[in-house]
């Protein structure tokens, strides 16, 4: 199976020069997203990982999936104001804006491995603020993991000191 097929490609949204790469369309076909929820599983399945970090919003949906699946827990990384502990924040840029994400204090133990997940890397900003929070935390990472990458943007340079996995990738299209 093909999964990039899968996924829809939407130009000039959400501004113009940008293809949207929607991950919707793949999560609505049964077969693409339990694929895809394989792929992360069995990459993840023999490794001691502690935790999965999943990153607002569609780092959630796999996050928790691999999570359940490999019988560990899940850590939500959000937008700033959506979670109601104390919590730790970092800024990052966008290719198109830029945002803060917060984290609970209390998520992490140092010393924990955990694989931080989201849907797509582009620019880095969000898995970068992400893996600085992580790193705040004392929590060890063993990957970050997406299911698309858009090397074109360079997203890598933000992760200097974490490996990378993506399940595919679009370059320039």
């Amino acid at each position: 199976m093909d999964l990039k097929k899968s996924v829809r490609s939407i130009p000039g949204w959400p501004m113009e020069g940008v293809i949207f790469r929607d991950l919707t369309t793949l999560m609505l076909d049964p077969a693409a997203f339990q694929k895809s929820c394989d792929i992360l599983y069995e990459r993840y399945k023999a490794s001691s990982v502690d935790k999965i970090v999943g990153i607002d919003a569609r780092g959630f949906v796999f996050g928790a999936v691999l999570a359940y699946k490999l019988g560990i827990g899940f850590v939500p990384v959000r937008k700033k104001g959506k979670l109601p502990a104390e919590t730790l924040e970092e800024s990052y840029s966008l290719e198109y804006g830029s945002g803060t994400l917060e984290i609970h204090r209390d998520a992490l133990d140092s010393g924990e491995q955990v694989v931080i997940v989201d849907d797509l890397i582009a620019t880095g900003g969000t898995a970068g603020a992400t893996v600085q929070l992580v790193n705040k935390l004392g929590a060890d990472i063993i990957e970050c993991a997406f299911l698309i990458e858009l090397p074109d943007l360079g997203g890598r340079a933000q992760l200097r000191n974490c490996s990378v996995f993506a399940i595919m990738e679009f370059e320039g299209e």
